[in-house]
């Protein structure tokens, strides 16, 4: 699958102030993209990771078992010459793992070429950015991370291939989790494939940009909040009248209730006061006739 073609790729200085875009190397971006080779490169690095360390003990090497069990004949079970067979409890294994190499060796020229096709993947996707040059005095977490905020990568594997081996640069993307640093010249086609953005210093690749005055980064717009769908706002309206209808029903209820309970304690106390004022006439009398005098008799 090859396709001559001219790539061009867009260009940032190191705190993230875009520059005219530059042409990539035709020699290794020419649009080649060979997918049985990638993945052949790609599984013999995964493979090349493992260590191969799982053992385990035959027969010979389990503790035990010089001595027969019983002896050979008049006992009426079977006859056994060890405990540390494989078919008794605790006895050897067999045709277990055994210490491995899982090594898989690929030409030189097809890792080149699987190598290849993976940057041409992503320029294919627009997505290999050049910087023009990574000159850090010391090592800063803040500084790399401010250049990919800036570029707008937040969330994506970024892989940044510096120009040679540069400790302060790796050292600043050594705590970030979707950052990976690598000189240009070490990198595999596994990390390649594993990066969504590939950003690449100019001198890797052959090109000399002069230094330029950096400008500070603007502010982005915040996205607009969604409107609600109609079919969501007449919903939600039509629950905000429904809950409305309910409290004013509530109300009514509780005020009819607090009437009627107000009627009721009213007639309660009616047969008590006719009672009392009944009650209250004859303790009058009663106190009348106390306080009349008594006529004396003759």
């Amino acid at each position: 699958m090859a396709d001559t073609t001219n790539f061009q790729a867009a260009t940032y200085t190191a705190g993230g102030t875009q520059r005219d875009a530059v042409a990539l190397p035709t020699a290794v971006f020419d649009g080649t993209v060979n997918m049985p080779v990638m993945h052949q490169a790609v599984k013999a690095f995964l493979a090349n990771q493992r260590q191969g360390n799982a053992a385990t003990k035959i027969r010979k090497y389990v503790t035990g078992g010089n001595q027969k069990p019983w002896k050979q004949k008049g006992t009426g079970r079977a006859r056994q010459g060890s405990t540390r067979a494989p078919h008794w409890v605790g006895g050897g294994t067999v045709f277990g793992p055994t210490p491995r190499s899982y090594a898989q060796y690929v030409p030189k020229q097809v890792r080149a070429l699987a190598r290849k096709s993976a940057l041409n993947a992503r320029a294919r996707e627009n997505a290999i950015y050049v910087i023009d040059a990574f000159n850090y005095d010391a090592p800063k977490t803040s500084r790399l991370a401010a250049l990919i905020g800036r570029l707008g990568l937040d969330g994506q594997k970024v892989l940044i291939l510096t120009n040679g081996s540069k400790p302060n640069v790796h050292l600043s993307g050594r705590n970030l989790p979707s950052v990976h640093v690598l000189p240009y010249s070490d990198v595999s086609t596994y990390h390649i494939l594993w990066s969504d953005v590939v950003l690449i210093e100019a001198g890797a690749i052959g090109h000399e940009l002069s230094p330029v005055a950096e400008q500070e980064p603007t502010e982005r717009p915040k996205p607009a909040k969604k409107a609600a769908r109609p079919a969501r706002a007449a919903k939600s309206a039509a629950r905000d009248e429904d809950e409305g209808e309910e409290t004013e029903s509530k109300s009514a209820r509780k005020t009819t209730a607090k009437k009627a309970g107000a009627k009721k304690a009213a007639a309660k106390k009616a047969p008590a006061k006719k009672a009392a004022a009944k009650k209250a006439p004859a303790a009058k009398k009663s106190a009348a006739k106390k306080s009349a005098p008594k006529k004396k008799e003759k």
